[in-house]
């Protein structure tokens, strides 16, 4: 998924209002929020640690870029100044937190907010994959849902593609992306695949028919569904021909990049099982042009 790039590497987001419960205890989602962030190595969160290091854990700073979010809303919530955070912004606090799903649930809950019910699409990243996609910092990575929502992504994913965190929350989404009239098609890069676009498509679609089939219960993904039959006649199209979702192979995808010019990458689907995540990565050849223009990239985020 690629988008227009307004701040290359950083991460920056603000918080969507969304249902919740009416109980809720402030200072224990602060004291929650605290305990984890000095709880998780910044190893294990890609972060490489100096000697005049003195936090025990992550830093404010860096858990705002993990989730998307100001240094100075995390700070609010921290301080329990910041009231009835969405149930997005838990959801992505509990993803660059890396906690298990019990402690995900507590967080949602110490929220105020019903945490997510079975039989809905899954959007939490499991702290292994995490800590497996941190390691390979070097290589572009997005981590998608079910119905290919992006749910996480490294700095070399926004250096080549463009900064999720400028797009909203809910339109952070392949699906809109390639068939929607909003933000995420404004945002998109030009991208190429070498399997033909009509093809690329067409399995996206097959991929949120089955989606739908296995989480008929999903209101967000059955809005998804009924917002792009409504707007694209390309997508009302595929939904109709109900192509089977095929198991995705490699693909060859050139991305028009507006600093370093065209870069031809493989890209790989790696799917994770139990958890129905897909995990997206781009790389190129060592020595190749490719993967010099990738360095390019690469050094720019860390100036």
């Amino acid at each position: 998924m690629a988008f227009s790039r307004s701040d290359r590497c950083g991460r920056s987001d603000r918080p969507d209002l969304s249902d919740r419960s009416d109980r809720s205890d402030r200072s224990d989602f602060a004291g929650l929020l605290r305990a984890w962030r000095d709880r998780l190595s910044p190893v294990d969160a890609g972060f490489t640690v100096t000697d005049g290091r003195r936090a025990p854990g992550l830093r404010r700073e860096e858990l705002a870029q993990l989730a998307g979010l100001s240094v100075d809303y995390v700070l609010r919530l921290e301080q329990s100044r910041a009231k009835n955070p969405s149930a997005q912004v838990v959801g992505a606090l509990a993803r660059a937190l890396q906690l298990s799903r019990a402690e995900r649930d507590q967080l949602y809950r110490s929220a105020g907010l019903l945490p997510p019910r079975d039989g809905t699409v899954n959007t939490h990243v499991p702290p292994g994959i995490q800590r497996l996609t941190a390691r390979l910092g070097d290589v572009p990575i997005g981590v998608f849902a079910a119905n290919w929502t992006l749910v996480w992504w490294n700095t070399m994913w926004s250096a080549l593609l463009g900064d999720p965190s400028t797009v909203p929350v809910a339109e952070r989404n392949l699906a809109r992306a390639l068939f929607g009239d909003g933000v995420a098609r404004a945002a998109m890069l030009p991208v190429r695949s070498e399997r033909g676009e009509d093809v690329f498509a067409a399995s996206i679609v097959a991929d949120l028919r089955d989606a739908a089939s296995r989480y008929p219960g999903d209101a967000r993904l059955g809005r998804l569904v009924r917002e792009l039959r409504e707007v694209s006649d390309a997508f009302d199209r595929l939904w109709d021909t109900k192509t089977v979702a095929a198991q995705h192979t490699s693909d060859r995808k050139t991305i028009r990049h507006p600093e370093v010019g065209d870069v031809l990458l493989d890209c790989d689907v790696l799917v994770v099982p139990g958890a129905d995540l897909r995990v997206v990565t781009y790389t190129a050849a060592a020595g190749s042009d490719d993967a010099g223009k990738l360095d390019v990239l690469r050094e720019a985020c860390l100036l």
